[in-house]
């Protein structure tokens, strides 16, 4: 904890007096921290893990486009926005891990619970707004701009081939599941180069909606999680929403602001095929690449089993 509290001081100058761990996202350690009169949310990137890089390598392009948005568009009150250091840059880091500092949110993660109608109504105008801005936006984006990239399929490939060595339980449950992940390999890398040729129009998307992030707060849903921010096909937001309970009382709302929506079947495809192998991929870099406990380990090989088997469902 020492370390963590000397590296606030030095980029935020505030003094830590309490700092405590709260419950993490996959991404990053999650801690609420008290300094002076005031209540902060700290995220810490771990630097050991192999993931990092991914969720770290463009905050310093998304973060512009959040504040912008905050300061903008209706969204102000229903993002959270990261602080800025002394310095006036929206991250910094010791030699453990990738800070991001926000002010501490009142209220409590959905999770597990449905949404109320009420709740879907909001988060759909959450969306909506959302989706109103595209490439035209008056900050730099072109690093967000989608590109429909697979980097993880050559390793993934060469787990599936054998070229690549992997722990006996890791291999047997890839093995159960080979032929399958090299059918969908196939198909997202023929999707992967024939989209990029498209006229698709691209618009500001979250990229990772589900009800682990999204939070409740004086019965104000907010959207939290911008990691995966990027200008992309509306697909890219719609693949969590579909088939969704109350996916037709989302659309009801989110039609209002943008009649003419309809789903490219194909390019949604093509956002679920590579979310289900990304998940994939990333149960199996942290149980190939990450430090992990005893017990960590065996929960992670869990998940994987569990991806892979609701993959063949």
């Amino acid at each position: 904890m020492k370390k963590i509290e000397e590296t606030i001081y030095k980029h935020y100058g505030l003094n830590v007096s309490h700092l405590t761990p709260q419950q993490g996202g996959w991404s990053a350690l999650a801690y609420k921290m008290i300094a002076g009169d005031r209540t902060y949310f700290l995220k810490i990137y771990e630097k050991s893990r192999a993931s990092t890089l991914k969720w770290t390598a463009l905050i310093n392009e998304y973060v512009p486009v959040l504040i912008w948005l905050q300061q903008h568009s209706s969204l102000n009150g229903k993002i959270p926005v990261p602080r800025v250091t002394k310095d006036g840059n929206y991250q910094c880091s010791n030699a453990d891990g990738i800070f991001l500092l926000y002010d501490y949110i009142e209220g409590e993660t959905i999770g597990n619970r449905d949404l109320t109608d009420n709740q879907v109504v909001q988060l759909a105008n959450i969306i909506a707004e959302l989706h109103s801005y595209d490439e035209q936006l008056p900050i730099k984006t072109q690093h967000l701009k989608e590109d429909f990239s697979i980097p993880f399929v050559s390793q993934l490939k060469q787990l599936i081939n054998g070229q690549s060595i992997a722990p006996l339980d890791v291999r047997e449950v890839i093995d159960q599941h080979s032929e399958q992940l090299s059918e969908l390999i196939d198909e997202i890398e023929k999707r992967s180069r024939d989209l990029p040729q498209r006229p698709l129009r691209n618009v500001l998307c979250h990229t990772d909606l589900h009800n682990w992030n999204l939070m409740i707060a004086k019965e104000q849903v907010i959207l939290i999680d911008w990691e995966g921010l990027r200008l992309a096909p509306v697909e890219a937001d719609f693949m969590f929403l579909v088939g969704q309970p109350y996916y037709e009382t989302f659309l009801s709302a989110y039609r209002k602001r943008h009649p003419d929506f309809a789903l490219i079947p194909d390019v949604l495809r093509f956002y679920q095929v590579r979310r289900r192998l990304e998940d994939t991929w990333e149960w199996l870099e942290q149980l190939l690449f990450d430090q992990q406990e005893s017990h960590e380990r065996t929960k992670t090989l869990s998940s994987l089993t569990k991806e892979l088997q609701e993959m063949a469902d």
